[in-house]
């Protein structure tokens, strides 16, 4: 038999998770939310009767406990829960922050609960229950030993793939993953505003450019990331760069900083992959520092 479940937090993923552990076989103890009819609501989806807005009336109950509230309140929410006598001796206690570390559920470990983060790397902007947000998907993994062993098997019964991070690195896990979803919308967000003062309007721009980001994209999954890097910087071509920058300084100026410091460090993977010559290199980062 599978083990039972409490989620605190009926958000986006609180709610996800409800949804798609049911159907996984987990067992739901109960639901809790700061919004009372929020709690209902999940608990009604997943044909379950218990429901709270007060947490610890859910959780003692569960040998698995997910706090899915926002980041800020995950800590306080744990402590108040500890406070009562919320989590059952052996019980594993679960964020899904991508930011914060396990320790931050640190206070339930007063209760005999074992502590860890699952965090799916995904965007859960969609309410749509038809298909399953965590199959196929990374979901990163640390915490104490048992907890990271339940949320292994939970990740995978979802139909994810587990990854472990370590607990000291799990900021810059976050960032990472920024970086690659956040920013890649800022990145591209750039290249419409340039492609702009070309006459393409907004509207087409990203259909001109798809075909390019799915070209790069699938180059970097076959020979990685240093050396799918293709381009004026790779090829050691100085003067395109130059004209580049003198171009956006006088049409847009608001992006200069950003491209010069886009280009400096892609000055630093053509050198890494062997691309260009020290000469280039140095003139290079002359011109984009």
């Amino acid at each position: 038999m599978k083990p039972s479940f409490a989620i605190v937090g009926c958000g986006k993923v609180g709610t996800a998770l409800a949804v798609f552990l049911t159907r996984a076989g987990y067992r739901p103890a109960g639901f809790a939310s700061k919004s009372l009819s929020s709690a209902k609501r999940v608990a009604d989806m997943v044909l379950s009767g218990r429901f709270s807005d007060v947490p610890w009336d859910i959780t003692r109950h569960a040998d698995v406990v997910f706090v899915a509230t926002p980041d800020s309140a995950i800590m306080e929410t744990c402590r108040n829960i500890s406070k009562n006598t919320g989590f059952a001796n052996n019980a594993v206690v679960l964020h899904c922050s991508g930011a914060l570390a396990s320790s931050v559920l640190s206070d339930a470990k007063t209760c005999g609960a074992w502590i860890g983060s699952m965090h799916p790397l995904q965007s859960f902007a969609s309410a749509d229950y038809d298909i399953n947000p965590f199959k196929g998907i990374i979901v990163s993994l640390e915490g104490e030993g048992p907890a990271v062993e339940a949320a292994k098997k939970i990740a995978t019964d979802l139909g994810g793939t587990v990854v472990n991070v370590l607990t000291e690195a799990k900021t810059l896990y976050h960032a990472s993953a920024v970086v690659a979803s956040n920013y890649l919308v800022t990145l591209l967000e750039l290249a419409v505003q340039l492609i702009g003062e070309a006459g393409i309007g907004r509207k087409d721009a990203f259909h001109l450019l798809k075909p390019l980001i799915e070209g790069t994209l699938s180059n970097i999954g076959k020979v990685g990331v240093q050396k799918a890097l293709t381009g004026p910087i790779a090829r050691g071509d100085v003067k395109t760069v130059k004209t580049h920058i003198e171009e956006i300084g006088l049409k847009k100026p608001e992006f200069l900083a950003l491209y010069k410091t886009l280009a400096f460090y892609t000055v630093d993977i053509a050198t890494a992959a062997g691309m260009i010559s020290e000469s280039s290199k140095q003139e290079l980062k002359k011109i984009t520092i």
